[in-house]
């Protein structure tokens, strides 16, 4: 992938840190197994693994890319061209308005994820105007014309692919 200008560099929350924290603990609490590890998670654990995941959170939106990593020890980078985002959703649940978050839901053209969304991004600060920033860019490169849409109306470009299509000719005879 060549190198493309940065548009925008999201900022996030640091209420993603409870959020992670508060989400983890509730399926926790709802399990047998997980109800001892409550006061580990809540009490250190959960800290450590939440600040971790806030400090590797990055998006970056490019001229043609958004560009999405996170994760707490395995990392994953996610490069979404912009041709591609069919659309932008945001999800909120009770949890997310006491915290004043939002999550940012973006699906793909052709995205194999069964549950629709091949991206989630959870506590971007301002995520209305990331949004409305995302969907310029992507209007923007969609309506330039590609490359593969140039016209050929000279007289030398049409001598040109006629000698080519009486060559090919000639080629399928020999065959």
């Amino acid at each position: 992938m060549s190198e493309s200008k940065i548009i925008q560099k999201a900022e996030f929350s640091e209420k993603i840190k409870t959020y992670i924290l508060l989400f983890v603990g509730f399926f926790m609490m709802i399990t047998v197994i997980g109800i001892p590890l409550l006061v580990i998670w809540f009490f250190g654990f959960g800290q450590y693994i939440s600040r971790r995941y806030y400090e590797n959170l990055k998006c970056i939106l490019t001229e043609r890319h958004l560009i999405f990593s996170k994760g707490a020890f395995f990392k994953v980078e996610k490069t979404i061209p912009l041709e591609n985002i069919q659309d932008l959703t945001f999800l909120q649940n009770p949890v997310l308005n006491l915290l004043e978050l939002k999550i940012l839901k973006i699906e793909t053209a052709g995205g194999i994820n069964p549950r629709g969304s091949d991206m989630k991004l959870i506590g971007i600060s301002e995520a209305e105007a990331f949004k409305q920033r995302v969907l310029h860019q992507r209007e923007k490169i969609t309506k330039q014309p590609s490359v593969r849409s140039v016209e050929f109306n000279d007289s030398e470009s049409h001598a040109l692919l006629t000698e080519i299509r009486d060559l090919l000719k000639e080629i399928k005879k020999g065959l």
